[in-house]
């Protein structure tokens, strides 16, 4: 009987956020089959790092490893990694975000171990600064050729790939997918309560759902509520604004762990950004059967491709404000698009079918 498969999943920060609900997802979805362990950027404890525990995998942290292409942090990342390489002797490292993806491919190239780099979303697209997209650019272009394997959450990033140095056969899309749970909304009940569950900085644009709050009370004569789930450098910035909107429903929650509680508990989602790759937040707000309103981006379109499930926008507060005002208008139109949304979680979604693409590709690298 062979033995199990060795996975070493790399990823920066165990902080909230999709990626690090990604690994979770996939890490639980394939226990029984392969044999995790996972690389934590930073000092702990986080959320992830809780999460993992919980499934039995053993962790590892790298202190040096963080959101920096700094040179002596990398430098010291992929000796910190190689060590934990040669260790633990895994068969294949996964590795999630970018500079984990660096770190990740650098040192398995020092060992001789294939990497597989799943991209939750390129950050040379050309909505990011042209700073931070050139050195995104060179470093996704140098390490291409040491990617035993590219795993992209859409077909808009697969696309962006397409320009590195890296076979087409070596490119796969796995659309993100979370687990399912009993927890949902009731999107028809009123008064309508909005959520948005995002990181409180860049990309993510909380501060347009502000001002179309605004817009929304000017136009139907009263203060819709919203929440905001979700912590990040931006939040005392955000509050501020809030206050002097005159916005006084409006509650800034924090990093929570009943993300699907507090979901089912609202009528409407809304994820504003300026680009995203394949936002799980939408995933977990279509799960819930919640109708969504988000940002006009290649990402989003491809977990909206019709307007059963909610509305794609263009980031003018006026345009937001108007899809927003639709549904809160009208409770049948929340419930149709709440149940095709949960429909369509149901059937593209799911666990099984990214647990099940992912452990393809383990075995097409092992082989």
């Amino acid at each position: 009987m062979q033995a199990k498969l060795k996975v070493m999943q790399v990823i920066t920060k165990g902080e909230r956020g999709g990626a690090q609900t990604h690994v979770r997802t996939l890490c639980q979805a394939l226990a029984s089959r392969i044999h995790f362990s996972a690389v934590i950027g930073g000092t702990g404890p986080t959320p992830l790092e809780s999460d993992l525990h919980t499934l039995g995998l053993p962790i590892y942290r790298l202190p040096s490893l963080r959101n920096s292409l700094a040179p002596w942090h990398l430098f010291r990342s992929v000796l910190q990694l190689r060590a934990l390489i040669r260790e633990h002797e895994p068969d294949i490292l996964h590795a999630h975000s970018a500079v984990s993806g660096v770190v990740a491919r650098l040192a398995g190239r020092l060992c001789r171990k294939p990497v597989i780099y799943t991209v939750h979303g390129f950050a040379f697209k050309p909505e990011v600064p042209r700073v931070r997209r050139t050195v995104a650019w060179c470093c996704e272009w140098l390490l291409a050729r040491w990617t035993e394997h590219m795993v992209c959450v859409s077909q808009h990033e697969r696309q962006l790939a397409r320009g590195l140095p890296i076979r087409a056969d070596r490119l796969t899309v796995v659309p993100n997918a979370i687990e399912n749970n009993s927890q949902r909304a009731q999107p028809g009940l009123e008064p309508v309560r909005v959520a948005m569950v995002a990181r409180l900085a860049a990309p993510k644009r909380p501060d347009l759902l502000l001002h179309a709050l605004v817009r929304l009370r000017d136009g139907l004569g009263h203060e819709v509520a919203a929440s905001f789930i979700g912590d990040g450098p931006d939040r005392t910035a955000l509050q501020a604004l809030a206050s002097g909107l005159g916005l006084f429903q409006v509650s800034f929650v924090g990093d929570v762990d009943d993300v699907p509680q507090r979901l089912a508990q609202h009528h409407l989602f809304v994820l504003l950004s300026d680009h995203e790759g394949l936002p799980i937040s939408v995933i977990e707000a279509m799960r819930a059967g919640l109708p969504v309103v988000v940002s006009r981006l290649p990402g989003m379109a491809e977990l909206l491709p019709s307007e059963q499930y909610g509305f794609l926008v263009s980031n003018d507060v006026e345009a937001i404000a108007q899809a927003m005002e639709r549904l809160i208008r009208s409770p049948a139109l929340r419930e149709y698009m709440g149940r095709m949304a949960r429909r369509h979680y149901e059937e593209h979604h799911a666990p099984e079918r990214m647990a099940s693409a992912i452990l393809a590709i383990y075995t097409q690298v092992r082989a």
